[in-house]
């Protein structure tokens, strides 16, 4: 994964209008619509929290006369609806969550989205000297050594499934008086974190909108500036499966994806912003487009089958 923003490839809005709209049929201004449809999206609280989704959700809108209802949940829950025919389309950070989706017939059509990354953030005083680190297995390492407060979401979202997958690689065992597991999304997480002088894992898109609001520091950074590359934070966008959800509104689910990683999409993700700052890169274009984003990671075609 290149941290640097993609060169968005040449394409007109107004190709992009025709290629979307025919998905939707075709409204009394010219434009895509779906009269009395609403799109039903279960995603992740750092897409809502941030408020990219606003601006996302509006443009779609705005083009295709078609609502989007969000539901802001963690990727976990976010799946589950999805699975229980409860959403239309998905947009998540956990791969391999994801993957288990695809696994099991319920996800179709995956496009990479968007990245940024996650950083670990804590008191300015910094007990456990987090700041001293250079890996995030040795970061909590640190915390864990000095049993300096934690707070975890602990709510199956992609940031705390990263989480868990940094105490496992780190060897150190989580819990005790000083780990405590909210469940709850990322922005209730890191008012907590700051009110009681903990540290805790954040996506950098929802502290960079929230850091004028909470007593919290970056600590160790993630690969956009430098830092260790496990802290790496990809999205998937992803529609469920007509085949076993015969209520989902598959055309509408690509349609969005569809616009979600066109041109028009991929420029409002990456002039979006909080505080001067960029909060996600975007990826769905590239003039060598990655196979393995479309199914689960090591998928191949059996060669045996003629």
């Amino acid at each position: 994964m290149e941290y640097r923003r993609r060169e968005l490839l040449g394409a007109s809005a107004a190709g992009i209008a025709a290629a979307v709209g025919g998905c939707l049929g075709s409204g009394d201004d010219g434009e895509g619509s779906v009269a009395g449809e609403e799109l039903a999206l279960a995603t992740t609280t750092s897409t809502y929290d941030t408020g990219l989704l606003d601006e996302i959700n509006a443009a779609f809108q705005e083009r295709f006369g078609t609502p989007v209802a969000a539901n802001a949940q963690g990727t976990g829950a976010a799946i589950e609806s999805a699975r229980n025919g409860n959403a239309d389309v998905i947009l998540v950070h956990a791969r391999s969550l994801e993957d288990e989706f695809m696994r099991e017939g319920h996800g179709v059509n995956r496009r990479s989205l968007m990245f940024n990354d996650f950083v670990i953030v804590g008191p300015s005083d910094d007990p456990a000297g987090v700041g001293d680190t250079e890996q995030a297995t040795a970061a909590f390492e640190a915390v864990a050594s000095a049993q300096a407060q934690f707070v975890s979401r602990g709510d199956d979202s992609g940031t705390h499934t990263k989480e868990l997958a940094i105490w496992d690689e780190s060897g150190a065992e989580p819990g005790g008086e000083w780990y405590q597991e909210l469940g709850s999304g990322m922005g209730e997480t890191l008012n907590n974190a700051s009110e009681s002088g903990s540290y805790t894992l954040a996506d950098r898109g929802t502290f960079l909108s929230m850091q004028d609001n909470v007593d919290l520091e970056i600590l160790l950074q993630g690969p956009i500036e430098g830092g260790p590359e496990l802290l790496a934070n990809p999205y998937g966008i992803m529609a469920a499966n007509p085949e076993i959800h015969s209520n989902v509104n598959y055309d509408l689910a690509m349609a969005y994806i569809g616009f979600f990683t066109s041109p028009e999409g991929q420029e409002l993700v990456g002039d979006y912003t909080a505080n001067g700052e960029q909060l996600f890169y975007p990826e769905a274009l590239s003039e060598d487009p990655n196979f393995q984003q479309y199914v689960p990671e090591g998928w191949q075609p059996d060669s045996s089958e003629e």
